[in-house]
Order: C-alpha cells, then structure tokens, then sequence
C-alpha cells in the first residue's frame, strides 16, 4: 500500500487466515456433552461473487476438489444478496472441516481469498428443535455461534452457552457485533 492509497482512502484487504478450521473438531466433544449438539453433516463456504473467468473456473475447481472424496457431496447456490455458497455434506466433522478448507485454498490460490466471507457448520440437538451453527470468519481466523430461533429471533442464550463450552478449543470471535444472524443459510 503506497502514500496514494493511504491519502485516497483505500485500504488492503485482509487475506484469509485458514489456520483455525483444523481445530473446530476438537471443540465437538465439549459441545455434545454439555449442550446434547451433535454436527449434523452439513457445512458450507461462502464468499462474494465476482465477475471474469477466476470466479467461473473456481467453481469447477472447488466442485472437483471435493469430488475427489467419496463421502462428500457438494452443491452451488446463490443465495438472495448474491453470495456464492458451497454446500457439502460427510458422514463425519473432519472431513466436513478438510473441505471447508479446500474451498478456502482454492479461492485463495486463485486470488479471490479477500472475498471469503465465512464458513459454516451445523449443529443439530439431540432432542429436535432449531439447529445451532459456528460460524468460521475467514479474514479473522475466529468461530461465534449462531443459533436461530423462530421469527428470525436468536436464542441468544444458547449463543453464550456454547462460547462458554468452547472455551479454549477453538478462537472465538470477542467482539459481539461481528456475530452476524445469517438467516435463510442453505444448510
């Protein structure tokens, strides 16, 4: 970032930090003990959408990455405020997580790791009811929770409980007004 930059306003964007995903499989042990929530299978990567031709062959990249693992299946959507979503799903946490990081490296080896914006995981409990998700955000390298309710309502309740359970397994993210709702996830 030269002096133009810095007189003009513009900023660098921050690349992604990878690092923590690989130990979101640690922090389940904690998570199904105390609060009965259980990774249902699903996760997904989202990042914004560009225009040329690293967006398009990224895609085909990313869908013959995970294509690669027999236990994964992954689909592409676009949800209504034009993010890019990757949806896979595997019969267990680790291979959800080693996907979820093949998506990231992909974007990043392709120059398109600044539009990261998150990855997602799904938590079912044990007993029904709303599902919970932790929520990797890619610049920071740090996990919140999110867990829905009803009338796009959060159960801000069980938000802190799992912060509380995950202790020091995983980065949770500290400051509470990056905890973003992501209603209508494709998971």
């Amino acid at each position: 970032m030269g002096l133009r930059d810095t007189l003009f306003g513009r900023t660098k964007q921050a690349a992604p930090n990878l690092d923590a995903l690989f130990a979101l499989p640690a922090a389940v042990p904690d998570l199904a003990t105390n609060l009965a929530l259980h990774p249902s299978g699903v996760a997904a990567v989202c990042w914004k959408k560009g225009s040329g031709g690293a967006t398009i062959s990224s895609d085909g990249e990313i869908d013959q990455l995970l294509q690669l693992d027999a236990t994964s299946a992954v689909t592409f959507t676009t949800d209504d405020l034009g993010f890019e979503w990757a949806v896979f799903k595997a019969d267990d946490l680790p291979t959800l997580v080693t996907n979820a990081h093949g998506v990231h490296s992909t974007l990043v080896d392709k120059g398109l790791g600044p539009r990261l914006l998150c990855s997602v995981f799904r938590f079912d409990p044990d007993k029904g009811g709303d599902p919970a998700y932790l929520v990797y955000l890619a610049k920071s390298g740090t996990f919140y929770p999110f867990a829905p309710a009803a009338n796009q309502m959060r159960n801000n309740e069980l938000e802190l409980q799992i912060r509380t359970f995950l202790g020091t397994d995983i980065p949770v993210e500290k400051d509470l007004s990056k905890w973003m709702a992501l209603w209508g996830l494709p998971l």
